[in-house]
């Protein structure tokens, strides 16, 4: 290393730059540092009056902001765009939402629906996978990678957005870590070397020199480590936002996902929730972990190969071959555990999920020990699948940590050896070592300078040849959680864009499955028809339905309005599901209008749902505030609407319309079901679906609502087992008819066929009660043969007694004998 500078590289740069800038400012004239001190000064009055207008601006935000919180409320812009504002500690953020366009989706689809065959993440069959196989297993492969690049595509759209931004200063910063590695390697040779040669005042240069460094460093790792985190918060930004307009848009992915594919089991929030950010955290530490140990070990045996020479590169590399080659083939399946890890905590989540949802009614049954018995079960095969992984990774680890830290530290002192005990091939020190001296000290401080340099780089290189192997193990987790969120986009696009083809699971010839939807739905037809559609309840993906009724058909007009009526399971609100679109239409034609809500059709469904919010979005939803003022409605009209649900009460009693409370537990059964009129009279749609709407209100009251909604010009379509409703309605569709229950029937209520109808169920039920002395009589001969004789067995023995007798007062005889 004699041939190398004692100087600082740093302070080198530094000063040369300063020269440069020095001789410059010599070289200008008085009339041109006059005319720079005016820019000078000019610039900054200018950026003191555009500071001012952007503090005045953010300060009306942060007004208008506050008041669209208060009032759970937003800002619309063009092209579906969206800004929010959120709390962040006493101020108040803006945050704008642009949503994923269309062509991106369709863009997307190939990724993830027809992955290339290389992969091997195709099913084998003729036809696309349509995403992920069940039989695909997480790993480093060629489907790993497939996987992580099409998840790129999402989390770095472009080359100029802010995630290349910040990939780009974290690179900056972790080059800059390398380097500065390498400057305090030489600083602690030169420290020791300046140590035992006794010079005082070099030794405490090298100390001010050592301070200085490690300020840099140190903000050089914070940065690092900041930086790692933002990648992070954007990488699961990109992702959230991505599946929240693939998951929750008008073609009804988040019901479908769960109830027609379910090809991510319980449901998405597992996914989105834990194993997104898992995925995140995992690929934002990836470019330090993988990339910046890439880069030192380069760096690192470059230098070491110029001190130490060829044969130590050699051995090396060769160390690092053979050790990624044993770790390899040693490392256990971490991917696949950890995928299967995430799914038990899905299930486990999700129990407690559905005990939450349906607390209420677990009490009522006293069904708390059957559930302790499912989420104990549920959580002990979490905790075995668990207990075998950590039992993998201490065998792991143990063979691990021996191999990086105390193998590889004696390898590197052999290493640093070779310049002493094999000088001609040492390289640099070799060569200090050839030269002929006739000192002695020198060539120790020498050998003592060069020692602590290679040492230091030796630690520094097995650093990053250790993270370079911790990170197969990285990698592999990294697999498995990359495995879940490609599955969960996957098949959010299959389920989109209903791209279900055969799949080797399925059985041939399934009918009435997601691969036999041949029916259509068509939006925009002023009415209700159904031509020839059966009525089907869809099983899981790739099983087919049940039939509920064959074929049905009917049109329905403006101001005609329908009862739908028949026993329980027939298929009453299956109608209103195919109507709204959750169901598919397997055969026929299914028409309604196009838009859903106000001027279209709406659905009122069996169970009210009360979103989060003020008590104004109850009335509104799924409008909010924002788009409540662009239909031009006030809370004047909203209280006339309370009024007419006969709801007028509550703006005083929770406090106003700005009021957030959990209004699923402050609404009683009744006041819930009318809340959900009171959106339907708000929005005035066409045509409205009620299903049990009004079961939990009183027949007075609702009498007087269904009154309320046919003067506003709704057509109303009921589905109720309450004949009492059929004076409200023109016709009658009515279910479960005939042996099987298949048939149907529909009448126009209030003429001369359906009164026939009921005085043909009066006498059918005249004729019944006219045999009813009959039975009575035979009832009664019935009795009579059964209290004849009363047999009972006494002493093994068969013993008949009178029916006046006891079996008492027998035993009592029987044993005073």
């Amino acid at each position: 290393m004699a041939a190398q500078s004692k100087e600082d590289p740093l302070m080198v740069l530094y000063m040369r730059y300063l020269d440069l800038l020095r001789s410059r400012i010599r070289r200008t004239s008085r009339t041109t540092r006059l005319i720079a001190v005016l820019a000078f000064t000019l610039s900054v009055v200018s950026s003191g009056y555009g500071s001012y207008k952007r503090w005045k601006r953010r300060s009306e935000d942060r007004a208008q902001g506050r008041k669209l919180l208060r009032k759970n409320s937003g800002l619309k812009g063009k092209d579906g765009e969206r800004t929010i504002f959120v709390p962040r500690g006493d101020s108040i953020s803006k945050v704008v939402i642009r949503p994923t366009k269309p062509t991106t989706f369709d863009a997307h689809r190939r990724l993830f629906l027809t992955p290339p065959r290389v992969t091997r993440l195709q099913s084998g069959t003729s036809t696309p996978a349509h995403g992920p196989p069940p039989q695909t297993k997480p790993g480093l492969n060629l489907a790993f990678l497939h996987q992580f690049l099409s998840l790129l595509n999402i989390m770095v759209p472009r080359f100029k957005c802010k995630e290349t931004g910040l990939l780009l200063g974290h690179g900056v910063f972790l080059i800059l870590r390398t380097y500065l590695s390498l400057v305090v390697a030489r600083l602690d040779g030169a420290i020791v070397r300046d140590l035992v040669a006794g010079e005082g005042k070099s030794f405490l240069l090298g100390i001010l020199r050592w301070l200085s460094v490690g300020t840099l460093a140190s903000y050089t790792n914070s940065m690092i480590k900041f930086l790692q985190s933002k990648i992070s918060i954007a990488f699961r930004t990109r992702l959230t936002r991505y599946i929240h307009d693939l998951y929750l848009n008008k073609n009804l992915n988040y019901y479908k996902l769960s109830n027609l594919d379910g090809g991510v089991g319980q449901g998405a929030d597992q996914f989105i929730t834990q194993d997104l950010t898992l995925f995140c955290t995992a690929a934002a530490s990836l470019y330090s972990s993988l990339g910046k140990p890439l880069v030192d070990l380069f760096v690192f045996n470059y230098q070491l190969y110029l001190s130490l020479g060829p044969l130590a590169s050699t051995l090396l590399l060769s160390n690092y071959f053979t050790t990624a080659t044993l770790l390899r083939r040693l490392s256990p399946p971490f991917g696949k555990l950890k995928a299967v890890e995430g799914k038990k905590e899905g299930d486990f989540r999700g129990l407690h999920a559905r005990l939450i949802a349906n607390a209420e009614e677990v009490a009522f049954y006293g069904g708390s020990d059957v559930e302790k018995v499912f989420v104990n079960r549920a959580f002990e095969d979490l905790k075995k699948w668990m207990d075998g992984i950590y039992n993998l990774k201490v065998r792991y680890n143990m063979l691990e940590d021996f191999i990086l830290k105390y193998s590889w530290s004696a390898f590197g002192y052999v290493i640093t050896s070779l310049p002493v005990f094999l000088p001609a091939w040492g390289g640099l020190g070799g060569r200090n070592e050839l030269v002929p001296t006739g000192i002695e000290a020198p060539r120790e401080r020498g050998r003592m300078k060069e020692f602590i340099t290679n040492k230091r780089l030796m630690l520094s290189l097995a650093d990053a040849g250790g993270r370079m192997m911790y990170s197969i193990k990285d990698l592999s987790e990294l697999a498995g959680y990359t495995s879940r969120v490609y599955t969960l986009i996957s098949t959010l696009h299959r389920v989109h864009a209903s791209a279900y083809a055969t799949h080797r699971r399925t059985r041939p010839g399934e009918l009435y499955s997601l691969t036999d939807v041949q029916g259509t739905l068509h939006t925009g037809f002023d009415g209700v028809r159904l031509e020839d559609v059966p009525v089907v309840a869809p099983s899981m993906y790739p099983y087919g339905g049940d039939e509920l009724i064959e074929s049905l058909s009917f049109v329905l007009h403006s101001g005609d309005h329908l009862l739908i009526s028949g026993p329980n399971g027939v298929g009453k609100s299956s109608i209103a599901r195919i109507v709204a679109g959750l169901w598919p239409v397997y055969r026929g034609l299914v028409s309604r209008p196009r838009q859903v809500g106000m001027d279209g059709i709406m659905f009122l469904p069996q169970r009210p749902y009360l979103s989060v919010g003020t008590l104004r979005d109850q009335v509104i939803y799924p409008h909010t505030e924002v788009d409540m003022r662009d239909n031009g409605k006030n809370d004047n009209q909203l209280q006339q609407v309370l009024d007419a649900a006969r709801l007028g009460y509550l703006v005083d009693r929770e406090g106003g319309w700005d009021t957030r409370k959990e209004w699923k537990d402050v609404f009683s059964g009744g006041e819930k079901q009318r809340m959900g009129i009171a959106r339907l009279l708000y929005h005035e749609p066409r045509y409205a679906f009620i299903d049990e709407g009004t079961s939990a209100v009183s027949s007075d009251v609702e009498g007087l609502l269904y009154e309320t909604a046919k003067d506003r010009g709704i057509t109303l379509i009921t589905i109720s087992t309450r004949a009492s409703l059929k004076k409200y309605h023109t016709y009658n569709l009515v279910l479960g008819l005939g042996e099987d229950g298949y048939d149907w029937d529909w009448n126009q209520i209030g003429t001369e066929s359906e009164k026939l109808g009921v005085q043909k169920e009066v006498h059918e039920l005249e004729e019944r009660l006219e045999k009813v002395p009959e039975w009575e009589k035979r009832l009664k001969e019935i009795d009579e043969e059964l209290n004849k004789v009363l047999v009972v067995r006494i002493d093994g023995k068969n013993v008949e007694l009178p029916a006046e007798s006891t079996v008492s007062s027998q035993m009592e005889q029987s044993d005073s004998s």
